[in-house]
């Protein structure tokens, strides 16, 4: 099976090792993956704040990037929500409607790809902890993907998994959110830290790069022992 990888900007800025172990763990359950090297952002921060005509060139590159990808997977579920997105902002676009649609068609986020189309729940994956999941706004509410991501950790040898109080609220992040309302992001950030430690887990693990450098950020700055890990990085472990 052909995958496409859509890295997003994040993993490819600041999270690299997510990627490397996307395409990893990818690899051993079997696709055959390629990198189009001319993707570039899906267009979500700056379609959110409103520029649409401008992120609309984003979003047309993107699809010319990936037009000829069997299956494009993301380790994002906000990124990859974004693609489903397409066919309504190109919404009566004689051109890019039909293009937008056969794209987010064939977009998933990796958990989702795994159990829904390559149809696995185990990976054999094995790694030693206890660890706790912050489910993310959009892959949860928007794209609509919440078992796959637990039907895989649970299935995680030596993992102990413990519930996150909480864990349908938001950690504050929301992209430019956390900038623009700064103050109101911290101390909702605080809230499911609290919440983490609450937990007693040693790791927090989740399934969006923008979530986990957040909530990742404040267990830094407050000097708490929990190692925040992307969701890839488990499943990749042996």
């Amino acid at each position: 099976m052909k995958v496409s990888l859509f890295a997003t900007c994040l993993v490819d800025m600041f999270q690299s090792n997510v990627g490397k172990a996307t395409v990893e763990l990818l690899e051993r359950l079997g696709c055959e993956i390629d990198f189009p090297e001319s993707q570039v952002c899906c267009g979500q921060p700056s379609y959110n704040s409103g520029y649409v005509k401008e992120s609309k060139e984003a979003m047309k590159l993107m699809m010319e990037t990936f037009k000829d990808a069997e299956y494009v997977v993301s380790p994002s579920g906000s990124c990859a929500y974004m693609f489903k997105e397409y066919p309504h902002i190109f919404a009566g676009d004689p051109v890019w409607e039909p293009k937008a649609k056969q794209l987010a068609d064939k977009t998933y986020e990796l958990t989702q790809f795994i159990v829904e189309v390559l149809k696995v729940e185990d990976v054999g994956a094995r790694f030693e902890g206890t660890a706790t999941y912050h489910t993310s706004c959009h892959m949860t509410r928007l794209l609509g993907v919440k078992e796959p991501p637990m039907i895989l950790l649970k299935n995680v040898k030596g993992l102990k998994f413990t519930e996150l109080p909480g864990k349908e609220k938001c950690c504050g992040f929301g992209g430019t959110f956390s900038v623009k309302m700064a103050q109101i992001s911290e101390q909702m950030v605080d809230e499911k830290v609290q919440h983490v430690e609450e937990t007693g887990a040693e790791y927090l693990i989740g399934a969006d790069a923008g979530c986990l450098m957040n909530i990742g950020g404040r267990i830094e700055r407050k000097g708490k022992p929990i190692k925040v890990m992307h969701i890839a990085e488990i499943l990749n472990s042996r």
